[in-house]
């Protein structure tokens, strides 16, 4: 089953085909980002307090990405090839948040190959039950295109994912 609504650069599973995306190539609860009536900036509550307040010092791989794990998991490590199904939401540098799993009601499951680099890359360092924040470089996310309106050229873009389950 696949969406039926085109969203803008057809979301995390863009980047790989974003230059000839198309609607049938997004898998259901697919992450993705949404359309410009839905980028409001986002405000967590007073009492809610954020899961990276207390984490570690990021750490950079090789490829620039950067990460930090805000929980330790306890089950297996994804690796590219894996169906995973987490719950995440997604912010540019000045705050505003463009996607989030928990604003649908419902965990994104898609094939671990099939987004951008830096989710690829970056879930595949925490394990199953864990919680990581990535800071992903514009040439890992969506690099000089963009994806317009919501994510600018050469942004980068800030993660954080809760790895419920590898399938």
């Amino acid at each position: 089953m696949f969406r039926s609504t085109t969203i803008a650069g057809c979301g995390l599973m863009g980047l790989m085909t974003l230059a000839s995306c198309t609607n049938s190539q997004m898998a259901d609860n697919a992450p993705v980002v949404p359309t410009a009536a839905a980028t409001e900036e986002t405000t967590p509550d007073a009492d809610e307090e954020p899961a990276t307040e207390n984490a570690g010092e990021f750490k950079t791989t090789d490829s620039g990405l950067k990460y930090r794990i805000l929980e330790e998991g306890t089950g297996t490590k994804p690796t590219s090839a894996d169906t995973v199904k987490c719950h995440y939401r997604g912010w540019l540098d000045d705050g505003t948040e463009f996607d989030s799993s928990y604003q649908r009601g419902e965990p994104a499951t898609f094939p671990l190959g099939g987004v951008i680099p830096g989710w690829t890359e970056g879930l595949q360092l925490v394990s199953e039950g864990g919680k990581i924040e990535l800071e992903i470089p514009s040439e890992l996310g969506y690099g000089q295109r963009g994806a317009p309106p919501v994510i600018p050229p050469g942004a980068t873009l800030h993660f954080e994912v809760e790895l419920l389950e590898v399938l």
